[in-house]
């Protein structure tokens, strides 16, 4: 049977898109951001799954406010690479796995969360920055991404979003959609987005540290508890946008419920104007 064998998590800042295209990855601004990703790029060559389960939000290019789902997964058997008003991005378009993503949407709508099926969707730098980062850029012989991946948007961009409780309660759905999957696969769920950022108003540009590291802290060991820590704290602490790390939730839950090994964890302040975190947590 299938199964989740690690959950990786990472920012997905859309400028460390932009610096990697123009290469711009060795300018000292950016060496210490990509410099937290060397160990990364090695481990997944090392631990490459069979399939990715990457969760993401979509920055309005698949849906705009006409149409807004809170969950949305990919059963197509490929994905482009989204304009995003300055031309697609230089890198391969996504295979998905539509065998293993229609499995999923089945066992998690039966279990009661209501999924918005989509057979077509553009996707765009949050889910190709977390795939450069940690693959690095495909090389022209070999234009394309180590593995399948399943896209998996998650609305945090209008309110209402959903509850960290939600989210992890999720993952807990889609880790037993994985292990009821009858084919020897190995799997890694991926929660993108964060860590703390405002973008707009008089806290544009807020930076939290402390509760970043906290977080960090909190989502290795004691994610249940996490889970329950409520949005407008989520919004006061991280800002604005900081919403975005309930989508972790979405990865640890899919972990086993023992301790996970933690392989490799890295902070860095700033990029952009956002803070950068990243974890690989391997089931044990």
């Amino acid at each position: 049977m299938a199964h989740i064998t690690a959950s990786v998590y990472t920012s997905h800042v859309p400028a460390i898109g932009a610096a990697l295209d123009l290469g711009k990855s060795g300018e000292p601004y950016w060496q210490k951001v990509f410099a937290g990703y060397e160990f990364s790029k090695q481990w997944l060559r090392e631990n490459t799954p069979d399939v990715i389960f990457l969760v993401y939000n979509d920055h309005a290019n698949a849906f705009s406010l006409d149409l807004i789902p809170t969950f949305a997964i990919g059963c197509a058997a490929e994905f482009p690479i989204a304009d995003e008003g300055w031309g697609p991005r230089p890198v391969p378009a996504v295979k998905g796995h539509p065998e293993l993503a229609a499995h999923i949407a089945q066992s998690v709508i039966q279990d009661d969360f209501d999924l918005t099926i989509a057979n077509r969707m553009p996707v765009d730098h949050g889910l190709t920055v977390p795939l450069s980062l940690m693959c690095g850029q495909p090389p022209a012989d070999k234009f394309e991404w180590p593995c399948p991946v399943i896209p998996f948007a998650v609305n945090v961009v209008q309110y209402p979003v959903p509850s960290g409780r939600r989210c992890f309660n999720l993952g807990h759905a889609i880790r037993k959609a994985v292990e009821s999957f009858d084919a020897p696969l190995k799997v890694q769920v991926w929660g993108t987005g964060g860590m703390s950022h405002q973008l707009q108003g008089p806290r544009a540009g807020l930076i939290n540290r402390e509760f970043d590291q906290t977080f960090l802290d909190r989502l290795i060991a004691d994610p249940v508890d996490l889970a329950r820590m409520p949005h407008i704290d989520y919004v006061r602490e991280a800002g604005s946008e900081g919403i975005e790390l309930v989508m972790w939730l979405i990865a640890r839950g899919a972990m086993s419920d023992t301790l996970p090994r933690v392989a490799h964890r890295f902070y860095h302040v700033p990029a952009s104007n956002t803070a950068v975190g990243h974890l690989i947590l391997e089931n044990t």
